[in-house]
C-alpha cells in the first residue's frame, strides 16, 4: 500500500472512531435539555427520579431536575410567572386542578402527543384533555388495633364515644384529607350539597379530636408515639406505619371510599414542552407507573400488571374494592372550601 493511501485510510479510520461518541450523542433527542419538574419531596420524588427520569436520561439525554415544594406554593409561582413559568411540569391533585384550570395556567394534553394515555383506566381523566393522571390515593380512617377494642368500619366510626381523646385529624385546609367529612355526610343521609349531617355529628363528637395535624409527618408521629389511637391518613401512610411494625389497620368503608388523583401538567408557555410530553409518556409506561406503588403503595391509573406482592397492599386491588371508589364533584367541593374550613374550625376550636 502506498504511504499516501495508507495515511488517508488511517486518518479516515481515526476520524470515524473519534466521531462515534459524537454521533451517538446526537442520536439522543433531548441531549442538552434540562426538564424542570415541580416535585413533592422525599421518597415520592426519589421513586419518580429512579423509574422515570433516569431511564429517560439514558435513552434520550434529557436531564431532569425535580425540585421539592408544595402544590399550593407552586400554583402561586405559576400565577406570578405565567409568561415565564419556573418549571415545565406542575403536579396537582384533583382539588388543585380546579384552581389551575380556573386560572388558565396549563395546556391541553392529547393522546397523539402522549400515546400511553390510551392505557388509562376509565374515569381517571376528570378534566377532559387537561392533566395526565399518574397516581391515585385515598383518605381513610386508620386505627391501632392494640388501642381500639372494637374495630372501626366506616368514616362515621371516627365519632364513636369510645374514641374520646384518641383521634388526630388533618388541618381543615387540607382539602383532599377532609373528604372523610363527605364520607360521614353520605353515610348519614347527607351529600356534597348537604353537609349538615356531618357537621352535626362532628359537633357531638368534637372531644374525640386531640389535635389538628399541620402536616402528614406530624400526624404519623402522633400515631407512632401512641399519642392517638386513630387518624385519617392516606392508604400509603397506613402501609408505611404497618411496614414499621405498628399494628395499624386501614378501614375501607363499605358505602364508598373517597380519594383523589395526582396529575402532571404542562404550564402554558413552558420552555420545554416537547421534552415534557416525552416525560409524561414515560410516566405512564410500565416502569414509570410502578414507581410509586413499589415505593409507597399508591394506586395506579393504567392497565399496568401489578406484581402480587404490591397489589395485596393497594386499596383498589379487586373488582369489589374498585366498585367502592367514589367520584367527587371537585368544582362543588372546592367552591365550598372557605365555608367548610370556617365551620369546621369553629366546631373543633370552640
Amino acid at each position: 500500500m502506498k504511504r499516501r493511501t495508507f495515511l488517508k485510510f488511517a486518518t479516515a479510520a481515526t476520524m470515524s472512531t473519534l466521531a462515534a461518541p459524537y454521533v451517538h450523542a446526537q442520536e439522543k433527542k433531548f441531549a442538552g435539555v434540562t426538564l424542570r419538574v415541580a416535585g413533592w419531596g422525599g421518597t415520592y420524588d426519589e421513586a419518580i427520579k429512579k423509574n422515570v427520569a433516569e431511564p429517560l436520561e439514558e435513552r434520550t439525554g434529557m436531564k431532569v431536575e425535580i425540585t421539592a415544594g408544595t402544590q399550593s406554593a407552586d400554583l402561586v409561582r405559576l400565577v406570578a410567572n405565567r409568561d415565564n413559568p419556573p418549571f415545565d411540569i406542575y403536579q396537582a391533585d384533583s382539588a388543585y386542578m380546579v384552581d389551575a384550570l380556573k386560572a388558565d395556567l396549563v395546556q391541553e394534553i392529547k393522546e397523539p402527543d402522549v400515546p400511553n394515555l390510551k392505557r388509562l383506566l376509565p374515569g381517571f381523566r376528570e378534566y377532559g384533555d387537561y392533566g395526565v393522571p399518574y397516581s391515585t390515593f385515598t383518605y381513610i380512617p386508620i386505627f391501632n388495633s392494640d388501642e381500639v377494642e372494637r374495630p372501626l368500619e366506616s368514616y362515621t366510626d371516627l365519632l364513636r364515644p369510645d374514641l374520646k381523646g384518641k383521634i388526630v385529624l388533618p388541618a381543615a385546609t387540607f382539602d383532599t384529607y377532609w373528604l372523610f367529612l363527605l364520607g360521614i355526610a353520605e353515610e348519614n343521609g347527607g351529600s356534597i350539597t348537604n353537609m349538615e349531617p356531618a357537621f352535626r355529628l362532628l359537633e357531638q363528637a368534637k372531644d374525640n379530636v386531640v389535635a389538628l395535624g399541620q402536616s402528614t409527618v406530624a400526624m404519623i408521629q402522633m400515631v407512632e408515639n401512641g399519642e392517638v389511637a386513630a387518624a385519617v391518613l392516606s392508604d400509603a401512610r397506613g402501609y408505611e406505619l404497618r411496614a414499621k411494625g405498628l399494628p395499624v389497620i386501614s378501614v375501607f368503608p363499605p358505602k364508598g371510599i373517597y380519594g383523589a388523583t395526582s396529575y402532571m401538567n404542562i404550564p402554558k408557555n413552558a420552555k420545554n414542552t416537547e421534552a415534557a410530553l416525552a416525560f409524561l409518556n414515560e410516566m405512564l409506561s410500565d416502569e414509570g407507573m410502578l414507581a410509586l406503588p413499589k415505593a409507597m403503595r399508591l394506586g395506579v391509573t393504567t392497565d399496568v400488571k401489578l406484581p402480587q406482592e404490591i397489589a395485596k397492599d393497594l386499596t383498589f386491588n379487586s373488582p369489589e374494592r374498585i366498585a367502592l371508589k367514589k367520584s367527587v364533584d371537585w368544582k362543588q367541593w372546592m367552591g365550598d372550601r372557605s365555608a367548610r374550613i370556617e365551620r369546621t374550625n369553629k366546631i373543633l376550636r370552640g
